[in-house]
């Protein structure tokens, strides 16, 4: 009987696991007990798992068991070792994946900050150099001829060398472009210091040029892409494609609460544990522009018209700063002074930010080596209209500005509105006497004046043409108008960009020859 139950046992078990092989005859199946192919395990006395019969017309009433298990195989059937391996190779896998992860996110932040950190490098040494060569041409810009003749030539004779270039440098170029709009944000914080001394008449003054000047500007580049474009007739073509960075992760603003909180109770309780009062307050003030940043750019569309993320950035900053100077009771003005020291020595959360200004310089060079067959194709177009945008931006702002009875040392701080503040910051150092805090808040207002209106303006101007699009809008509102169109219109940002990199360096270079210089101080009077 114990030798029938256990060849019964077996034989339920190879059937189980082997469909296609069928009983012996002695073991015929019964006529009124069909057996199912299908059992499901039950326990019984904390023996292995057994099976019983799930038929749906009759089920056995007793289970068939093995009380002692004679082999492994008995112990363990081939399901529940395929299970096991199973189980074991998805944990290598998981183990191998995260380990992967890691390794990748390593790999990346260490690229990340060679790239970068070559460029900032490259930057501060041209400067160095230039400073110490008595020469008063951008640094910064002869750095991106230069990166930008190398790539032509590499492309040219090793191609290869060229694009391995291009993706060396892409984090770095990804970094910059993210947080462009922080590093001018430095010239919005600090402007109660800076419009202080400057009466309310010639404010008023200063806000007509800015609006007045945006629109004939846009007009001017407009209107003169729109005409060299019905003269030469080119047709457009797919520009290549440009990498949007990463939208900011609740790890990141978590990351930088962390920071402010710390480092502000730590400034409050020691306030020159860093040595000086700059850099113990960088830590909270770098914070709380970054943490603006990120929750205006977090904000409705509707929203951001009115209220842009680089002004939800200046006023976050200022908050944090008006909330430590009534805490420590020093006063709104000296936390504003540790904000943007102008000192190498003494850096405050604004040099930091700023000291990016050149790196962004450089890497123009990038971007117009990543669209130079769109720049070769449109040249007409492009380069009319920024050398007659540029033109006349500088020689208007200075005519109007003696117009309307400037002071001129204002007028001449405020003549490279158009230009981005990079390079408008090197133009305003070509003169004497200027105010460049000024001057960089005048950049920065006519960039705001310019993303929030751009759209509707050109819309009204019936500027129907990506091109002409893209270069009224960065003639007029350099790199803050340029990103409020390039959400909306994804097909003008590559002449925005190119235009937005040319107004800037032909600005700089028409200054830069001392006969234009007295021209317009002989116009502003």
């Amino acid at each position: 009987m114990a030798t029938t139950q256990k060849l019964i046992t077996f034989s339920l078990l190879l059937d189980h696991h082997h469909p296609k092989l069928s009983f012996p005859p002695f073991l015929s199946k019964p006529h009124n007990h069909k057996l199912s192919s299908k059992f499901s395990p039950v326990a019984f006395n904390a023996s292995r798992a057994l099976y019983t019969h799930s038929s749906t017309s009759h089920k056995l009433s007793t289970p068939i068991t093995v009380s002692r298990p004679s082999s492994s195989f008995l112990q363990m059937g081939p399901h529940e070792a395929c299970s096991s391996r199973e189980i074991t190779v998805k944990s290598s896998v998981s183990e191998s994946g995260g380990t992967s992860t890691l390794s990748q996110t390593v790999f990346g932040i260490a690229h990340l900050i060679i790239s970068l950190g070559i460029i900032l490098a490259t930057d501060k040494i041209l400067k160095k150099a230039f400073v110490a060569a008595a020469i008063r041409f951008p640094s910064a810009l002869f750095g991106m001829f230069c990166i930008f003749s190398i790539l032509l030539i590499l492309d040219s004779t090793v191609p290869a060398a060229a694009t391995g270039l291009m993706n060396f440098f892409e984090p770095a170029l990804m970094f910059i472009q993210r947080w462009l709009p922080l590093f001018y944000v430095p010239s919005l914080v600090v402007l109660p210091l800076s419009v202080r001394d400057i009466p309310a008449a010639s404010g008023i003054k200063i806000c007509l040029i800015i609006v007045g000047g945006w629109l004939a500007t846009l007009s001017v580049a407009g209107y003169t892409a729109i005409t060299v474009r019905k003269m030469v007739n080119t047709e457009m073509t797919d520009a290549e494609p440009m990498a949007k960075p990463p939208p900011f992760s609740t790890i990141e603003v978590l990351t930088w609460t962390g920071i402010f909180l710390i480092s502000f109770v730590t400034a409050l309780l020691y306030p020159t544990i860093l040595g000086t009062s700059a850099r113990t307050c960088l830590p909270f003030l770098l914070a709380s522009t970054v943490l603006g940043y990120i929750v205006g750019f977090r904000l409705p569309s509707d929203v951001k018209k009115v209220f842009h993320p680089i002004i939800c950035c200046a006023v976050s900053a200022d908050l944090a700063a008006l909330a430590f100077g009534y805490f420590s009771r020093s006063g709104l003005d000296p936390v504003l002074g540790c904000y943007l020291t102008k000192a190498s020595s003494n850096p405050g959360a604004g040099d930091v930010l700023m000291g990016f200004l050149g790196s962004v310089i450089l890497s123009f060079a990038f971007s117009m080596f990543k669209q130079r067959k769109l720049v070769k194709r449109h040249a007409a177009e492009i380069f009319t209209s920024v050398i007659v945008s540029t033109i006349f931006s500088l020689y208007s702002t200075a005519f109007v500005g003696r117009l309307l009875g400037l002071e001129s040392s204002l007028t001449i701080s405020i003549l490279p509105r158009c230009i981005t503040v990079a390079l408008a910051l090197s133009i305003v150092s070509l003169f004497e006497g200027t105010n460049s805090s000024l001057t960089a808040a005048v950049v920065v207002v006519t960039g705001l004046v310019g993303a929030n209106f751009v759209r509707v303006t050109l819309d009204k101007l019936r500027f129907r043409d990506p091109i002409a699009r893209g270069i009224a809008t960065a003639s007029s509102a350099h790199g803050l108008g340029t990103a409020a169109l390039s959400v909306k219109e994804p097909e003008a940002l590559p002449f925005c960009a190119i235009a937005y990199a040319l107004n800037g360096i032909f600005g700089s270079l028409l200054c830069s020859v001392p006969a234009v210089r007295q021209s317009l101080l002989a116009v502003v009077g």
